[in-house]
């Protein structure tokens, strides 16, 4: 089974993550979750972005070399699960950033994600 083509949708997904997250960190929307990457981020955009896209790089080289081990496949859909959660949240950021979303739906929505968060525990 090839996985060239997830692969390269989850490195593109990796690198939207580290351009909208420099777009919000950059003009005070919002703040780095992961502290390594703040870290980071707190030296300079560049080595931000060089290790957030040589993780993506290393990462789809990988999986992309072990198609054939169902470990490669499910990991890859767990991680693309995870990007389009994580592209969720780039939208909410953007919605709220520029005024579509106010502070009382957002705290709507995260006392609805608890409760999901919850109900799975």
């Amino acid at each position: 089974m090839r996985l060239s083509r997830p692969a390269f949708l989850l490195f593109a997904l990796n690198l939207f993550d580290a351009l909208f997250t420099l777009f919000w960190v950059h003009n005070n929307y919002a703040a780095e979750g992961n502290q390594l990457m703040a870290g980071l981020l707190d030296i300079g955009y560049a080595p931000f972005l060089t290790v957030k896209i040589g993780i993506g790089a290393i990462a789809a080289a990988v999986v992309s070399q072990w198609a054939s081990f169902p470990a490669a496949r499910y990991g890859l859909r767990f991680a693309l699960a995870i990007y389009v959660g994580i592209m969720g949240i780039h939208v909410l950021t953007g919605l709220s950033a520029f005024g579509f979303l106010s502070d009382a739906s957002l705290a709507a929505f995260a006392d609805w994600s608890d409760e999901l968060f919850a109900f799975f525990i």
